[in-house]
């Protein structure tokens, strides 16, 4: 089962920390939702340094980061 992170509405660096609390406990895939550039492409960049492969979706205004191992 996947691990689900809603972190539309906040401002960094609180969807980074969230999503990396999810990728340190989690069934993989992680998705995390954001809705900003910024955000997305912190997330992004964290997962990416931490070795995992990401794969970004634009669904209308947000943002649907997929983190695989």
């Amino acid at each position: 089962m996947s691990e689900k992170v809603d972190a539309r509405g906040l401002s960094c660096p609180q969807p980074v920390i969230m999503a990396q609390k999810a990728i340190s406990g989690a069934d993989f895939p992680v998705e995390v939702m954001v809705d900003t550039v910024t955000s997305r492409e912190n997330v992004r960049r964290m997962a990416e340094h931490l070795g995992y492969k990401v794969t970004v979706e634009q669904q209308g205004d947000e943002f649907r980061l997929v983190i695989t191992k």
